[in-house]
């Protein structure tokens, strides 16, 4: 189907096709009103006859990101003629969100597409709030009603997103990116719209290794990992591999369910896992396992979940995406502020939810618990609900899958990063919500046991570590 507005003909201005004299007009034609300086009566009744007003907008956003690219028209055009119409919209394509951008362009308060939701989730602290937000109300106040559907392992919560068994689902950060490249499954575009937690993880180990805190005498040690595409397998890799063991050779990590490590490591199969609250803190309270080092002692304010949609969904329910988009975004800010960390844990503690003993999950939540070592500790940041999708996550999530083989070659950092994650929206759901939007070009640095992440240099970081495959 064509564009109305001719981005991609190289005969042709950019701008609308006129019914008055059949051309197209570019902002310099003073004889009829150009695309962007605002369509002439004529040209707004001939768009009316041409198409659908969802269409029209699409074309819009389309033709204006292209004009965005290039601002000489005839630098367009020779681009066109070079390389073809084809190859020039799979370029522009792969470089801008138009889908995401499309869709924020047709949103009408009040339109939503779909009501009734579909969402998945693992019985996991990382997804609380898109857990508080069906008993507290979030989903109902913007006029959705959300099923939650509580799900056993990663694979599967992939597998209904991908046979659209769910509209929107909890991720581990790294899935989408993974599945949007066709990581471990088909690819399908999935879209990043928030982190759901930062930190909230921790290595915990069995009883019998209370005196063997060194990781240098792990070698043999099987440990757990919820799914490879995970910022555990990710930080345990990377902890084990700065403490001189190499992941692949020296341990077996063994991909294992959230919900079955505590039994796993009751029955010695494994000698510890990094894991999810409030699994860690279960094993803690079941007196089979200690806290040995929390996340973020790895990496203080790391990415761990997700709420993440398909692309297909957002440019389908473009309404419908963003009343959900603030339902999770209202309830990520009301879970930040640590006085209501309680009620939280009282109300995402039930056999619907968590399943799990409200004191355990309080814990967890308000950083005020039991290491396992015969210590109380006080870490009010031991889980914090920090909602941005910083592009320089997903750019470290990158170089990780790179470094230990899951991808092969070269790795288009920048693209993949800003085309999963979707900072943009972010900013503009976050500033409508009168909450403080993230600010910066979305590339900040962190440090990851001490090294500094440059997101501008990922290769580089990738070559400098001495345990790796690529």
């Amino acid at each position: 189907m064509t564009n109305e507005y001719r981005p991609y003909d190289a005969d042709r201005p950019l701008g609308h096709a006129c019914s008055l004299c059949g051309g197209a007009h570019d902002e310099r034609d003073g004889s009829h009103a150009g695309l962007f300086t605002g369509m002439n009566a004529h040209t707004r009744t001939t768009a009316g006859t041409h198409t659908d007003p969802q269409r029209l907008s699409n074309d819009f956003v389309e033709a204006t990101l292209v004009k965005a690219l290039f601002p000489d028209d005839q630098q367009r055009r020779r681009l066109l003629r070079a390389v073809g119409a084809r190859t020039a919209q799979a370029a522009i394509a792969s470089l801008l969100p138009i889908p995401a951008l499309q869709a924020m362009a047709q949103e009408k308060a009040g339109a939503l597409e779909k009501k009734d939701l579909k969402i998945g989730f693992i019985a996991i602290t990382c997804a609380t709030p898109l857990i508080m937000a069906d008993p507290l109300g979030f989903y109902k106040r913007n006029g959705l009603n959300v099923t939650l559907n509580k799900t056993a392992g990663w694979a599967l919560i992939r597998d209904r997103m991908l046979n659209k068994e769910h509209d929107a689902s909890h991720f581990l950060s790294p899935m989408p990116v993974a599945i949007s490249m066709g990581l471990g499954s088909v690819a399908q575009p999935m879209r990043v719209a928030t982190v759901q937690n930062i930190n909230g993880q921790a290595i915990t180990l069995a009883v019998k290794h209370k005196n063997n805190r060194d990781p240098k005498n792990w070698k043999g040690f099987r440990f757990a990992i919820p799914f490879e595409y995970s910022i555990h397998n990710f930080l345990l890799r990377y902890y084990l591999a700065e403490n001189g063991l190499d992941p692949d050779r020296d341990v077996q990590l063994r991909v294992t369910p959230p919900p079955e490590m505590v039994a796993n490591l009751r029955a010695d199969n494994i000698d510890g896992f990094l894991g999810p609250d409030p699994i860690n803190q279960r094993a803690v309270y079941d007196e089979v396992g200690f806290l040995h080092i929390l996340s973020k002692e790895i990496w203080d304010g790391h990415p761990c979940c997700a709420f993440g949609v398909s692309e297909e969904f957002i440019r389908q329910n473009p309404n419908t995406f963003a009343a959900l988009y603030r339902a999770v975004l209202e309830a990520a800010a009301m879970a930040r502020d640590a006085k209501n960390r309680s009620l939280i844990a009282k109300v995402i503690a039930p056999p619907a939810y968590l399943n799990q003993p409200e004191t355990i999950v309080e814990q967890v939540l308000t950083g005020r618990f039991a290491d396992g070592l015969g210590n109380v500790r006080n870490d009010p940041t031991r889980t914090d609900f920090d909602p941005v999708p910083w592009y320089s996550m997903a750019v470290w999530m990158l170089t990780q899958m790179k470094r230990w083989g899951y991808v092969k070659g070269d790795v288009d950092y920048k693209t993949i990063a800003e085309k999963v994650f979707l900072l943009t929206d972010a900013r503009k759901r976050m500033k409508d919500l009168d909450q403080k939007p993230p600010e910066g070009n979305g590339y900040k640095r962190f440090k990851v046991m001490g090294k500094e992440f440059d997101p501008m240099k990922p290769d580089e970081y990738v070559g400098g570590f001495a345990i790796r495959r690529a």
